[in-house]
């Protein structure tokens, strides 16, 4: 995964230093010291945020047995953290442009660190729900602000390798997540898995501080947008409370249907609210470009089935399969070792051949292992039903994630990159959030406290790997019919 130029002991001069107030092109060359630096910080902060998303999941069955919750408590421990996190990653995005990607990256740091203290020391679950929503925002500031960074740092023709390099570590934590989390649960706590952040984020903030030159986009700004996070958090939160309390309350309900409609009433006046603003939160313009809109739309559609496939299969391999908690991370493994090793070179390979192809081929093979998931049952070996397919998901992801990314960024402007990063990723959120909250609902898994032991999960568990490989084919397709190689970025 390292860049063949890490080899090569070069001099740090301190003109990396210098890039401060104006922001100049970008000039950094990836083999070189000061872009080690960068592309390290730039990983280790962002890293710290997907592991966080999926290092929690394997922590859900002991943190209900502790808290004495069922399903419906534990998928708003993962919802609330999205949930902000989607909201407010525009306003991130628009904050780094316009006052520096540096530091709001120090200042997300900061944020999540605390933020995460927070949930590990959270004496019930509604605090840590509470404590997981304030933690998104801090991911909201630093997540848009570490791709940033790169777009604006490095020069155009090592772009798309340190890229390559940022997605597929970021898909390491993640990937590591399940494990990580698996071996802290079962061996201490639970409450490690947010207490493991902390040095991680001294650690990142103290290299950001030494190494990472200050970039952000020059020239007249409009007023601040302030109502389009708000908006975006109130109506995510009611379409995402709707949908989860749903089969609780019942889908007739004047509560349930009073905030879903609420919701979507909210979401459609954030639409409406950015296109009157003068510097909008959300610049509906970037979407004229087909390669940005389709590049966004794919990564919905990847992204909804990935949330939903990793909140699942690590509930389902420890209620029903009774694996341990390090053995349900450790089954995961495949997928980390093929993000590890092959991330960087796909990367490199999508900026030859163009991105179409990865982004198309990706998708559909991720969709198999996904569906392979659901062939894992009771009594069956680990080597015949989920190595399988943890290992075609693994190549899916690897081809994807690389070439979605840079593919996103490349179609608008350097100056924007600030905002193009924050809208990929907050669809990619959307797309988890809504997924975690609707699909256990369509596969009939519902939120009483004895759902996740009972027969009917692995039912429900089974039509939701077939509803995430639909989901994730559909994404290649979106692709393969609107990306093509080498569009023009727009300005």
């Amino acid at each position: 995964m390292r860049h063949a130029g890490w080899c090569r002991a070069e001099k740090h001069t301190s003109g990396v230093q210098q890039i401060q107030a104006a922001e100049r092109p970008a000039g950094l060359r990836l083999a070189s010291v000061p872009g080690r630096w960068v592309l390290i910080t730039t990983i280790l902060g962002s890293g710290i945020a997907f592991l966080d998303a999926t290092v929690v999941n394997v922590a859900l069955p002991s943190i209900g047995r502790e808290f004495k919750v069922g399903l419906t408590d534990m998928q708003w421990t993962v919802s609330a953290y999205t949930l902000t996190l989607s909201a407010f990653l525009l306003m991130g995005g628009a904050l780094g442009d316009r006052y520096g990607r540096r530091r709001l990256f120090v200042i997300g740091l900061v944020w999540f660190t605390l933020a995460s203290l927070l949930c590990g020391f959270a004496p019930s679950a509604l605090v840590l729900v509470i404590a997981r929503a304030v933690q998104g925002v801090g991911g909201a500031l630093l997540t848009p602000a570490s791709l940033a960074i790169i777009e604006a740092t490095y020069r155009r023709e090592d772009r798309g390798a340190a890229i390559g390099a940022w997605a597929g570590f970021g898909g390491l934590f993640g990937a590591a997540g399940p494990l990580l989390g698996g071996a802290l649960v079962a061996l201490v706590t639970w409450r490690l898995v947010f207490f493991i952040n902390v040095p991680l984020a001294a650690v990142a903030i103290a290299i950001a501080v030494r190494h990472v030159p200050e970039t952000r986009h020059q020239g007249e700004r409009g007023r601040l947008d302030i109502p389009g996070p708000a908006l975006a958090a109130l109506g995510l939160g009611g379409v995402t409370f709707g949908l989860i309390q749903g089969p609780l309350d019942g889908w007739t309900s004047p509560g349930i249907i009073g905030t879903l409609a609420g919701g979507v009433l909210l979401l459609v006046l954030l639409l409406v609210n950015e296109r009157r603003q003068t510097d909008p939160m959300l610049p509906l313009d970037v979407f004229r470009s087909r390669q940005f809109s389709g590049t966004n739309a794919s990564t919905f559609a990847v992204y909804a089935a990935l949330g939903a496939v990793t909140f699942l299969v690590v509930i389902y391999l420890q209620q029903v399969m009774r694996y341990s908690p390090i053995a349900a991370g450790a089954s995961l493994l495949p997928v980390t070792a093929l993000l590890l090793l092959l991330s960087s070179r796909t990367g490199r390979l999508a900026g030859r051949i163009g991105p179409r192809l990865p982004m198309t081929v990706g998708p559909l093979i991720a969709a198999v292992g996904m569906a392979l998931f659901a062939l894992a049952h009771p009594g069956a070996s680990y080597l015949t039903s989920v190595f399988p397919a943890a290992v075609v998901f693994g190549v899916g992801l690897v081809l994807t994630v690389p070439a979605l990314t840079a593919t996103a960024l490349s179609a608008v402007s350097s100056n924007r990159s600030g905002i193009a990063s924050a809208i990929n990723n907050d669809v990619a959120r959307v797309g988890s959030l809504a997924a975690v909250a609707l699909i256990p609902v369509l596969a009939g898994v519902t939120g009483n406290s004895n759902a996740v032991n009972s027969g009917a999960f692995t039912n429900g568990f089974r039509a939701g790997m077939f509803m995430c490989a639909g989901l994730c084919a559909v994404g290649g397709l979106i692709a393969f019919a609107t990306v093509r190689n080498h569009a023009p970025a727009s300005e």
